[in-house]
């Protein structure tokens, strides 16, 4: 089978930090793959090294079936990417940027640089020097110059930084319907859990360098576990309780939540209620639900993203 992006055993190691560490990677044609993992996981040399950006210590790295390497042309035509920061000339306006970098990559299409504008929502700032531009709408510009020759994948990220709310949601309707309509491959780095959960249709967790683990949106439905949601007004009153009854009790201060994963808790409620009526602050809400990819992402990692 031929992959659009595929990695054997891929390693980097800058000194005695090994910042990717013997990475299988398959991801198929039309897959919106999202790459999670927390600042210093290894997403961004991972992406480098798919680009050809730095070369790998170890393993091996091909892209649209094309090995990746210094003897290698790639298939960089057909490739949309975005790294790290975005850059643009200052002094030129959106427009202008984006009529050099269509002038760059050989497309012969004048209408490519009014469709990408319009389609990352620039129609009001396309005259307007790109020095003056928010931190969101050159994130906007980059994606627009991204997208300037319709490529068949897209390797992006961080994609959502710097884009307010309405951006990140129009970002994302935005990647669901090239893979849905075009078959657009994309893979996307993040550490934006939820962006995560709502586009991709596999993610890999990356952690320490390691690819611990992949699931496809389906399965992960069926993987994360379920858990007993309890709010109450005395919020450290029932924290206090539950800890002295014996439960391990997970605390989300902004949701006003306590979160027990244990099966006693979760086949047992009432026995929950009964321990916080009795030590005076009943609950408000029991309930039974299913973790989200962040307590799932806590789970697998020990850590908080």
């Amino acid at each position: 089978m031929s992959y659009a992006i595929e990695t054997i055993g891929l390693s980097k190691s800058y000194g005695r930090v090994r910042a990717v560490d013997g990475v299988d990677l398959h991801v198929a044609g039309g897959e919106i793959y999202g790459l999670l993992g927390l600042n210093g996981a290894g997403k961004t040399t991972m992406i480098r090294a798919l680009l050809g950006m730095i070369r790998p210590s170890a393993g091996s790295v091909s892209v649209l079936g094309q090995p990746v390497g210094p003897n290698g042309r790639g298939p960089w035509r057909h490739v949309g990417h975005l790294v790290e920061r975005p850059a643009a000339y200052p002094e030129l306006t959106v427009r202008e940027n984006l009529e050099i970098a269509r002038r760059l990559q050989g497309i012969p299409d004048r209408g490519a640089t009014s469709r990408v504008i319009e389609r990352l929502g620039l129609v009001a700032d396309a005259d307007r020097r790109a020095g003056m531009l928010s931190t969101g709408n050159l994130q906007r510009l980059a994606l627009a110059r991204t997208l300037l020759h319709e490529p068949e994948l897209l390797i992006l990220d961080e994609p959502a930084n710097g884009l307010d709310p309405a951006g990140v949601v129009e970002v994302r309707e935005l990647l669901a319907s090239l893979a849905r309509d075009k078959g657009v491959t994309v893979f996307m780095s993040s550490h934006i859990l939820t962006e995560v959960d709502r586009l991709a249709t596999r993610i890999g967790i990356i952690h320490h360098g390691r690819l611990i683990e992949e699931l496809d949106a389906r399965r992960l439905e069926d993987t994360r576990a379920e858990r007993l949601a309890v709010m109450a007004r005395n919020l450290d009153g029932a924290k206090t309780a539950l800890t002295q009854a014996g439960f391990a009790v997970d605390v989300n201060p902004g949701e006003g939540t306590i979160f027990l994963s244990e099966a006693r808790a979760i086949e047992a409620p009432d026995e929950v209620a009964a321990i916080l009526v009795n030590a005076g602050t009943p609950p408000i809400r029991l309930a039974i639900e299913q973790e989200d990819l962040e307590a799932h992402f806590l789970r697998l990692t020990g850590e908080s993203p």
